[in-house]
């Protein structure tokens, strides 16, 4: 029961779904998916949405290898290896467990920092892709209700025109929220994944010194 986090393959699991992500978007680039997105938005905020997922996924990963390493050091830390020779956040918890601090509550809120701190920047950073697609559809129908503002009269010569300039601004609108919908979904993926493997670390990690001292006392 106390090992069941060891076999959890966070860091795998995160190299699986960037493979996934890399096949698809080769495969996109081949259907000319990305030329047709990218030309289609004269605003760019496609183009930024993309940027912050694709950045956004690389620290996922980057966190995932972290917390990977600190749940390693954590199954170390249960061979009963003396105290000051535990790394990472356990062995800071678990030191500041052994001094008896006065808030004993504050072992735990130092753990909780460095488990799920970050995290919080990131899911606020997963919002911003969902409100610049909102951005993008409130220019997208702005533009659309300019040129249907201009318009002085019907002149059916000019509707092939009329129909290009329209269907620009519903093209900026449609495709930077499906964009910013997309990234919000799988990056939250990953957030999600983040955030319970953490939750079972700071757990275990609680576990872990209870078992210590618990048996001192």
């Amino acid at each position: 029961m106390t090992r069941r986090t060891e076999i959890e393959p966070l860091w795998f699991e995160w190299l699986a779904l960037s493979s996934l992500l890399v096949f698809g978007t080769w495969l996109m680039g081949v259907r000319g998916v990305w030329a047709l997105l990218l030309t289609s938005d004269p605003t760019g905020l496609t183009l930024v949405i993309i940027v912050v997922f694709v950045i956004s996924t690389l620290w996922s990963g980057s966190r995932s290898r972290e917390l990977t390493r600190q749940r390693r050091w954590l199954s170390d830390a249960r061979t009963d290896v003396p105290l000051a020779a535990v790394p990472g956040w356990v062995g800071e918890y678990l030191r500041a467990l052994a001094s008896a601090p006065r808030d004993t509550h504050t072992p735990l809120d130092l753990l909780l920092e460095n488990t799920h701190g970050p995290h919080q920047t990131a899911w606020w950073v997963n919002g911003i892709q969902l409100k610049l697609g909102l951005l993008g559809k409130v220019i997208g129908f702005s533009v659309l209700a300019l040129h249907i503002g201009q318009l002085q009269n019907f002149d059916p010569t000019q509707s092939q025109d009329l129909l290009k300039s329209l269907t620009s601004g519903l093209g900026i609108a449609l495709l930077t929220t499906m964009v910013g919908l997309v990234g919000n979904i799988l990056l939250g993926i990953q957030l999600t994944r983040l955030d319970r493997f953490a939750d079972t670390l700071v757990a275990d990690c609680q576990r872990e010194g209870l078992r210590r001292f618990s048996q001192a006392v």
